[in-house]
C-alpha cells in the first residue's frame, strides 16, 4: 500500500536519511535516494527514472541505483 505524499512525511524521511548519511553508525550506506532524486527537485524522483507512479523507479532509475553502488562497499572488511 502505497501511502499519500505530504510534507510532514517528506520532512521526517529526509532526516532519517541525513540521519544514515552522516552519523556513522554504519560501515557503509548505499544512497539510492541521492542516485534517482531530481536535482532541482529534491523531494521527487528524476524524471527519467520514474515509473509514472512518481515513487518507484522504471529500469533506467534501477540501472542508475545499481550503477551507484561502490561494490568495495559490500566486500570492506571493517
Amino acid at each position: 500500500m502505497c501511502y499519500p505524499y505530504n510534507a510532514e512525511k517528506e520532512q521526517k524521511g529526509q532526516a532519517v536519511n541525513q540521519w544514515i548519511r552522516s552519523s556513522g553508525a554504519f560501515d557503509g550506506v548505499i544512497d539510492f535516494d541521492a542516485a534517482a532524486r531530481d536535482p532541482n527537485r529534491p523531494a521527487h524522483i528524476l524524471a527519467t527514472f520514474d515509473s509514472g507512479d512518481h515513487l518507484h523507479p522504471q529500469d533506467a532509475g534501477y540501472k542508475a541505483m545499481a550503477d551507484s553502488i561502490d561494490l568495495k562497499t559490500l566486500t570492506a572488511r571493517p
